[in-house]
């Protein structure tokens, strides 16, 4: 595995608008990012940590070592800390190591992260959010729908909870209940779905508002291309889907 090189996906502009609290896209520049630097490939890390005296990315590939990959410290006072490391791929798992101003040493999942570890395993996971949507005539569809607003009627659920398989040991799949949940909401005739937080959360019995992962759906029922694969398919049957995202608790 390769030491850490100097890299950065921020722009002075990207700074800027993060420092005045504007940036509404950091989830685009922030977290892991799998990509290639002049033909190698590799994953950019970049985590705000405006506290700590150093900042390491631990996991598999570096058998957890705090001192082999360290990130480095912008110098423009954001607090943010970057690096490429070349080698690292999709479904590596993940940590930063950091240690604060207090000399404390924390290591930390990445808030940005689009995939976790199933809980109670705390880890992030190196993911990318490829994936071939089919929705174009709902995408379409909406556009009017904002044009010419009509009653909603909408199903709200827990997706950890509204069925069980089989067994009845195990709660549904995100890609079972694109078959289960589409078929009953046509049915009964609801134009929109509204899942309870769907995003990871470490509390199996909990209603997800206990947040610990704000850009990955849970692990616990599927990979981030499976919960696409559910929003497709209710969009591809004209089913509009509001996602729970919860903020403050």
């Amino acid at each position: 595995m390769g030491q850490v090189l100097p890299g950065s996906l921020l722009t002075e502009y990207d700074i800027y608008l993060f420092k005045s609290g504007k940036h509404h896209k950091t989830f685009d520049k922030f977290g892991s990012k799998i990509l290639s630097i002049d033909g190698v490939a590799g994953v950019q890390f970049t985590v705000w940590a405006p506290n700590a005296q150093q900042v390491s990315v631990i996991g598999n590939f570096n058998y957890w070592n705090t001192q082999s990959h360290l990130l480095f410290p912008r110098l423009d006072s954001s607090g943010i800390w970057e690096g490429f490391i070349p080698g690292i791929q999709k479904g590596e798992l993940y940590k930063y190591a950091i240690v604060s101003a207090e000399g404390r040493r924390l290591e930390k999942g990445d808030p940005y992260a689009y995939f976790w570890e199933i809980p109670p395993n705390t880890a992030s996971v190196v993911w990318d959010l490829e994936y071939t949507w089919k929705d174009n005539q709902w995408m379409e569809r909406r556009k009017e729908i904002a044009r010419n607003p009509q009653p909603w009627s909408i199903y709200e659920l827990h997706i950890g909870s509204w069925r069980k398989s089989a067994d009845h040991l195990f709660s549904l799949s995100y890609r079972e209940l694109a078959v289960e949940l589409v078929d009953y909401v046509v049915e009964m005739g609801f134009t929109h779905v509204e899942l309870l937080p769907v995003m990871e959360h470490p509390y199996f019995p909990s209603w997800g508002y206990q947040v610990t992962g704000y850009f990955a759906p849970s692990s616990r029922f599927g990979t981030p291309q499976d919960f696409m694969f559910l929003v497709d398919a209710l969009h591809q049957a004209g089913i509009g889907v509001i996602l729970d995202w919860y903020v403050f608790s």
